[in-house]
């Protein structure tokens, strides 16, 4: 049984929280831990996700540009959360202890 520093398991969590579409699955995949350690941590902090879309008060419906840099806007965000979780967890399994 691995032992993860409180910061890893806390980053993995908070990435599972701002990815709304994806599993607990593949985001322990893109961490290299198991599913059910990622899913016993989320149940551990009572993190949760809202279910089903929120209601978003009347607006007029972007153009196809503004929609898709909100789209890349937000995959960057993704991707920089995510390669940061990964940076600090190659340095973890490099023998850096540092978090």
């Amino acid at each position: 049984m691995k032992n993860y520093p409180p910061r890893f398991t806390a980053d993995a969590v908070a990435l599972y929280q701002s990815r709304p579409e994806a599993t607990i699955r593949q985001v322990a995949t893109d961490l290299g831990i198991n599913p059910e350690t990622l899913r016993n941590w989320v149940r551990d902090v009572g993190a949760s996700r809202p279910r089903g879309r929120r209601a978003e008060p009347a607006a007029e419906p972007p153009t196809p540009s503004e929609a898709e840099n909100a789209a890349l806007r937000k995959k960057v965000r993704e991707l920089e959360e995510e390669r940061e979780i990964l940076r600090k967890a190659a340095k973890y399994f490099a023998g850096e202890t540092r978090w």
